[in-house]
């Protein structure tokens, strides 16, 4: 698996309550990006071992272990909140630092095939460029299914379709 460092509490960051005073017990709740639904963190950038789900923050208001890993690929909501889960702030849609890493697949049509598999699924639709001998392809020309780019029409025999995404 490979995380890189949270945007969001990376590296011996400190948490506050908003009267300045350092968050001691306070809690870090981590969800996938819009949901309620929990999303893994990890404690080092090797990604073997995962935070508690409440985070629970030591006597000066850091991460225990100081450091704060996100899966790539995966946007993050972080609710910070005080030990008697009061919430100070929500934080949504972040992603760790470094981890749009841009991909570029290249295929050649067969005048028949319509599904080509990406070296990695694209994190978004929005974020992914398709090329047939250079000329952009609409997002109505095309969809997403994991890892699988699918035509709803063959690109033509021996066309370069380029795949530009994160």
């Amino acid at each position: 698996m490979s995380v890189n460092l949270s945007a969001f509490g990376g590296v011996g960051w400190q948490f506050f309550d908003n009267n300045g005073v350092p968050l001691a017990g306070g809690l870090i709740y981590t969800y996938a990006a819009g949901t309620t639904t929990p999303q893994v963190t990890y404690t080092t950038s090797a990604g073997a071992i995962a935070h508690p789900n409440p985070i629970v923050l030591d006597s000066a208001g850091r991460v225990p272990g100081g450091e704060l890993w996100l899966v790539i690929g995966l946007n993050y909501k972080f609710v910070l909140q005080t030990s008697t889960a009061t919430t100070i702030a929500t934080y949504d849609n972040i992603y760790g630092s470094g981890s749009r890493v841009a991909f570029l697949n290249n295929f050649t049509g067969t005048g028949s095939q319509t599904n080509f598999t990406l070296t990695v699924a694209p994190s978004d639709e929005n974020n992914t460029q398709v090329y047939i001998n250079g000329v952009y392809q609409q997002k109505n020309t095309f969809s997403l299914s994991g890892a699988e780019l699918i035509f709803s029409t063959a690109p033509p025999y021996t066309s370069t379709i380029e795949v530009s995404f994160t």
